[in-house]
């Protein structure tokens, strides 16, 4: 007959159950809030109606990820932004309530219009015409 002994059964329990603690503290601390992350914008550089809607996206987004994510990701459809942003309520811990999903949307809505306005038009200094028999 194989039988371990107890004392590995219980040492291997022990392992596991500091193993699984400590993953579950880290799970929990990615969205504890306690600070949040920043990497936004400065409000004061915001127009005055859209200040209070930055501030429940910088207050809400920031718990679980830098606010780096959101505004260097290149969005700009509503329809994506209110999908996205609908998926990150429903996360545990997000405290994203539905009023503070309308200001957020709102907030982006206007973050990706002043993203579009500040692009170069492209192309329209790069084109360049070359005449026949140039090259």
């Amino acid at each position: 007959m194989n039988v371990r002994p107890r004392h590995n059964v219980r040492a291997t329990a022990r392992v596991a159950l500091a193993f699984a603690t400590a993953l579950v503290a880290a799970a929990a601390a990615s969205c504890a809030g306690s600070g949040g992350r920043s990497e936004g914008l400065d409000p004061s550089t915001l127009p005055s109606n859209v200040r209070a809607d930055y501030g429940v996206f910088a207050h809400r987004c920031s718990k679980c990820h830098s606010l780096a994510r959101p505004l260097n990701s290149g969005i700009s459809d509503d329809g994506y932004w209110a999908m996205y942003v609908a998926r990150m309520r429903r996360q545990p811990g997000s405290g994203i309530s539905h009023d503070d999903e309308v200001a957020i949307l709102r907030f982006l809505h206007y973050y990706s219009l002043e993203q579009k306005r500040k692009k170069p038009a492209q192309g329209a200094s790069s084109h360049v015409t070359l005449e026949r028999g140039a090259l």
